[in-house]
């Protein structure tokens, strides 16, 4: 039995790509400028999914950075990210096969990350991923952002009619989700602070060969 076509919607850091070594290469030479230390991976990554914004805000608290600095360090990092967003990042293994796949049967594709729209792009295009998606939605192109349900919503509404699954790594995907009322799979090898089963799921996968699997058999439960 063929079954229906599946808009698929992905968070972007830490589910597509991984993409924390960059983003600490850019708080870390805000802070070298401001005389600060520098933060080490598994800090930065715990300080990642709500948005660069936070990401800055975070970084200024955890070395003692007065708030008041906020607008112009924020700028700062955005503007050492945008100049090198995927020196170091990569998709993670299995992405571009699974995405290839996805396509090639029939579904339809979108992004909703909480990064900014612009280095979203960026790194999509230079990571050699951009052509897969119908639609990119970040975290500064509507007044909203996740874990609010307008952005997801959004992407969906974009990508047309069809069965709807969004796939994330995170508590504020897991959030997103829930209040979009939509069929969660959760990617577990990416920036999530909990425990799995914390995280309220409908699938979740460690490798993305499983990731098609789990479409298809979507596609074969969802009404047509």
């Amino acid at each position: 039995m063929e079954g229906c076509r599946v808009n698929i919607v992905f968070d972007l850091d830490g589910t597509l790509i991984d993409s924390a070594p960059d983003l600490q290469t850019a708080v870390n030479l805000m802070l070298e400028g401001e005389g600060k230390p520098p933060l080490d991976l598994p800090t930065i990554t715990s300080f990642i999914g709500n948005g660069l914004p936070k990401l800055v805000e975070r970084s200024l608290d955890a070395r003692g950075i007065s708030q008041s600095r906020y607008p112009q360090l924020c700028d700062t990092v955005r503007d050492f990210y945008s100049a090198a967003p995927a020196d170091l990042t990569r998709p993670y293994p299995g992405v571009t096969e699974a995405l290839r796949a996805l396509k090639a049967a029939g579904h339809r594709l979108g992004v909703c990350t909480n990064k900014p729209e612009e280095p979203a792009l960026l790194v999509l295009h230079l990571l050699g991923l951009g052509g897969f998606f119908d639609v990119v939605v970040g975290g500064d192109t509507l007044e909203r952002k996740k874990p609010d349900p307008e952005p997801l919503e959004h992407v969906f509404a974009a990508l047309g009619d069809g069965a709807r699954l969004y796939v994330g790594d995170s508590e504020v995907d897991a959030e997103t989700a829930r209040r979009t009322g939509v069929r969660f799979a959760l990617f577990t090898e990416g920036y999530r602070k909990q425990p799995v089963a914390a995280l309220p799921h409908d699938w979740r996968f460690a490798e993305f060969d499983a990731l098609p699997g789990i479409v298809a058999a979507l596609s074969q439960t969802a009404p047509a």
